[in-house]
Parts: structure tokens; C-alpha cells; sequence
């Protein structure tokens, strides 16, 4: 199938151009009569070059179209008018493409959930499961109302790990740009004087020099060496299983961040799962489909290691205490709703406990984030200011008036 630029007109007489695959032009005028708009021109392209002047899809439109879906269901309009005139109201070129692409397979016999899972790029294996969940139990308002929530809160967290990650580097970057600064600025002509005066250095200005002058004669090298290391681990991670492995775990063990980013991994899952079990989804079904959603290796051999022993005949409360990742808490939860029958109830307020949880450690973290780092900050200066100034102090105090 072809990729197309086109220009064309809508029927108020705008102007419209973007993007389409097409097999050749009649199906490319098809395709445009489909989204209200008569072609005017079209040259074909690369997919290359068009994919540089697509718009995304983003979270943001994912959300807009679960909260619409969601109020078609409810209303009980038919799927595909509802479909055809949320076509006709989205801005994205792109985003309409995918619904032109959706109608076109519904109006072809396909399910709302086999069109979905077509364009895997936009729609994640969760979405395709919960709406094909949706679909076999009658509850798809259900299901797209949980999910705009979903993505909702999925969005906030996204931001709020974002916070927690770029405050420490900006930080990070900035102690590196002063100290830099210093020991090719400040030092050299500091340790110029101090020569030319015959003094015995300290300890602490001795290494500060050597600092200095290798910055100053090897900074070639010392740009070049961290650079290949970055690569090589890149490499490493992309290629190797272990080493990919071995990183996650890192991720999980880095002081302060990386217990936050254990619970952002486990207030995920636990969110996932609480929807897709209250939408019809076995359990077993619903572990193997989150292995997608944690993304981090450690946790999924994790729950791989659940679904076999739920699977060999163990309770779930049992498996997931044999993972040693979940709180007691948690666990006391799920015995409770496989005790009372209410599990669906226990794992949304597993859901509730760790969103709430997430916001508290995220919060804590920046809040302590801050004056680590900024203590971190001062201690360099003054370690460079004090190996730079003491022996100049001793001066001072040996001179006579």
C-alpha cells in the first residue's frame, strides 16, 4: 500500500492536506470521500518522509476518544455513525486517518475490537483486550469509561515520574558545568600564583590541580571515553537479555528514585488489573497481558512466576505473596476479596491504595530531592573553593605587618 500527500476540500469548501496509504487513486478518493473530502491533488511518497510530517497520535487524543466512544455507548447511537461523526470532528490528520481506517473495516464485518487491532501503533494490546472484554459482556460503556480514567491517570503519572527524574540530572548538570568552570577557569591561574610564590601545597589543592590539568590536556578524551561507554551500554541493553535485565534491576535498587519507580511499576499493574478482571478478563489472562504494561523485566518474570503457580492451582493472594514485591497490606486485601467472593472490589482498592501511595512517594521524593541536591552542590563549591583558597589563608597568616 502506497503513502499519498493530497490536497483536497471539505464540504464547507476549506482546504484540507495530509498524509494517506492508499492502493492508487481511486482508493485514495474512496478513502477521502469516506472522510468528507473531495480531492483536489496527490503525489505520492516515501513513507520515510511522510511519517517526518505526520502528527502524532498522543495520550491526549487516546483520552478525548475513549470519553466520545464512551458517550456513543451510552447514548445507544450505533457504533458506526457514532464513529462517522467523531470523524468529522477530529482535528488530527492522523488520528483521522486511523477512524476512516476503523469505519472502513466495521462497514467490512469486523468487530470494533478486530478494527482496533489493526493499528497496534495506536491501540495497545490492554485497549484491544478490554474493549474486545467490553464487547462479550455488554459493558463497553464500562469499559471506555475506565479507560479515559485510565489514561488520565496513566498521563499525571507520566509527568509526575518526569519530575522526579529531570529535577536530580538538571542538578546534576549544573554541579558539573560550575566545577568544570572552576578547574579551567579559576584553578590554573590560582596555582600560577601559588608556584611562582614556592609553597608546599596540601593534599586537597594537589589533587585539585590534577583535576585541572587533565580537564585542561585530556578533555578530548575525557568527552570521548564517557560517550563510548554510553554507547556500548546502549548497545548492551538493546542486544542482551541479561543485560537488560540486570539494568531494570538497577532501576529498581537506585536510592530514593528507585523505590518510587517500584511502586509507579506496581500502581500500573495493580490499575490494569483491577480493569481488566471487572471487565470480564480471567485472571490468568489478565497476569499475561500486564507482563506488557510493567515494561520493566524484573517485575515481569515476577509475574510470569505468579501466572505458573496460579496456574499449577495456588490461590492469588499466595502467588503474589511468594513474589516479595507486594506489602502486606496489599496482600491482606486480596485475601479478603477471595475470602468474601469480592475480588474485583479488593483489586480496586489495591488500585486506590498504591495511586495514593505513588503521589505521597513522588511527592516525598522532590521534596527531599531538592535540598540533596542543593547540599550536594554546596559541598562541591566548597571543596573546590577550599582547596583553591587554603594555602593563599596560610599566606595570610604568615605575613608579618
Amino acid at each position: 500500500m502506497a503513502t499519498f500527500q493530497y490536497k483536497a476540500v471539505d464540504k464547507d469548501g476549506k482546504l484540507a492536506r495530509g498524509d494517506i496509504n492508499a492502493t492508487n487513486e481511486v482508493d485514495l478518493e474512496l478513502r477521502l470521500k469516506h472522510m468528507g473530502l473531495d480531492l483536489i491533488t496527490f503525489r505520492q511518497i516515501n513513507k520515510s518522509s511522510s511519517a517526518l510530517g505526520r502528527s502524532n497520535i498522543t495520550r491526549r487524543d487516546l483520552i478525548t476518544f475513549c470519553l466520545d466512544m464512551e458517550q456513543i455507548s451510552r447514548a445507544g447511537i450505533p457504533l458506526l455513525e457514532g464513529l462517522r461523526d467523531l470523524r468529522d470532528s477530529i482535528e488530527n490528520p492522523r488520528f483521522k486517518e486511523v477512524i476512516t481506517s476503523l469505519l472502513e473495516d466495521m462497514e467490512g464485518g469486523k468487530l470494533l475490537s478486530q478494527a482496533l487491532a489493526t493499528h497496534s501503533a495506536v491501540f495497545s494490546h490492554v485497549f484491544v483486550s478490554l474493549v474486545k472484554a467490553g464487547e462479550q459482556t455488554g459493558r463497553l460503556t464500562e469499559v471506555f469509561e475506565n479507560l479515559a480514567a485510565t489514561l488520565k491517570w496513566q498521563d499525571e503519572l507520566i509527568g509526575q515520574a518526569q519530575r522526579l527524574m529531570l529535577y536530580p540530572i538538571l542538578v546534576l548538570v549544573i554541579i558539573i558545568g560550575v566545577v568544570i568552570v572552576l578547574l579551567v577557569g579559576l584553578v590554573p591561574q590560582v596555582v600560577s600564583l601559588l608556584k611562582n610564590m614556592g609553597l608546599e601545597l596540601p593534599l586537597q589543592t594537589r589533587v585539585l590541580i590534577f583535576l585541572s590539568n587533565s580537564i585542561v590536556h585530556y578533555w578530548p578524551l575525557l568527552v570521548v571515553v564517557p560517550i563510548g561507554l554510553a554507547v556500548i551500554f546502549f548497545i548492551a541493553v538493546r542486544q542482551s537479555e541479561r543485560a537488560r535485565y540486570l539494568w531494570d534491576y538497577v532501576k529498581l535498587h537506585v536510592p530514593i528514585t528507585g523505590e518510587i519507580m517500584q511502586k509507579i511499576i506496581l500502581a500500573r499493574f495493580a490499575n490494569f488489573f483491577a480493569l481488566m478482571y471487572q471487565s470480564g478478563i480471567t485472571i490468568l489472562d489478565a497476569i499475561k497481558t500486564s507482563e506488557e504494561i510493567v515494561v520493566n523485566r524484573v517485575i515481569v518474570n515476577s509475574l510470569q512466576r505468579a501466572g505458573q503457580q496460579i496456574g499449577s492451582g495456588e490461590s492469588l493472594t499466595e502467588a503474589f505473596r511468594n513474589l516479595g514485591v507486594f506489602p502486606p497490606l496489599v496482600l491482606r486485601m486480596l485475601r479478603v476479596g477471595e475470602t468474601t467472593g469480592a475480588l474485583d472490589t479488593a483489586l480496586l482498592n489495591i488500585s486506590y491504595f498504591y495511586n495514593r501511595d505513588v503521589r505521597e512517594a513522588v511527592d516525598k521524593g522532590l521534596k527531599l530531592l531538592g535540598p540533596l541536591t542543593t547540599v550536594i552542590l554546596a559541598s562541591v563549591l566548597l571543596s573546590v573553593m577550599v582547596a583553591t583558597l587554603l594555602p593563599v589563608y596560610d599566606i595570610l597568616g604568615k605575613l608579618k605587618y
